[in-house]
């Protein structure tokens, strides 16, 4: 006779009922990555009037633009302008003529622009914007409204949320 069967025998404990689940006991695994060649460099740049200088010109994406192409040009020629550059952020006084007729330029002569370029490209923007200074008015490079101007990197990285502090949130902020 066959004495086996399907059903288990009385000996053997039942099978635990079902528990609750907890957060770190999951079947799927952690996924890490290290991005080693992050494809953008990111700039924090502050545009600053040189002493004297005088310009009704109000600053905005524009003219962060004109100034920036203006520096590249100088520095790189036809190359330097080919260079791609996303403006992110521009933010700060409304013209240079209302950070003139402050008391304190440490608290008002804030123009700041957040750009990104290409990684590769990242060397050549630093050096041609910290050696450019407009020609102001005598038909040089510049804006050609009498003003002086001179790019100041604030801050470089690879990572925007390292830019700014971890959160990100400075640069979307109105």
């Amino acid at each position: 006779m066959d004495t086996t069967t399907d059903k288990p025998a009385k000996d053997t404990p039942a099978p635990p009922q079902a528990t609750k689940r907890k957060a770190n006991d999951t079947n799927t695994p952690t996924i890490q990555f290290t991005s080693r060649n992050p494809p953008w460099t990111y700039l924090k740049l502050q545009l600053i009037p040189q002493p004297g200088s005088l310009s009704t010109q109000p600053f905005d994406a524009l003219s962060a633009r004109t100034y920036l192409s203006s520096a590249l040009s100088q520095y790189l020629g036809l190359t330097g302008t080919a260079i791609p550059i996303d403006i992110l952020k521009v933010e700060g006084a409304s013209s240079a003529e209302d950070t003139q007729n402050t008391s304190s330029t440490t608290t008002r002569n804030k123009s700041f622009v957040w750009i990104r370029v290409p990684r590769d490209d990242g060397a050549a923007v630093v050096a041609a914007l910290s050696s450019w200074i407009s020609g102001g008015g005598g038909g040089g490079s510049g804006s050609g409204s009498g003003a002086t101007f001179a790019w100041r990197i604030c801050a470089k990285g690879n990572y925007l949320g390292a830019l700014v502090a971890g959160s990100g949130r400075d640069l979307f902020v109105p």
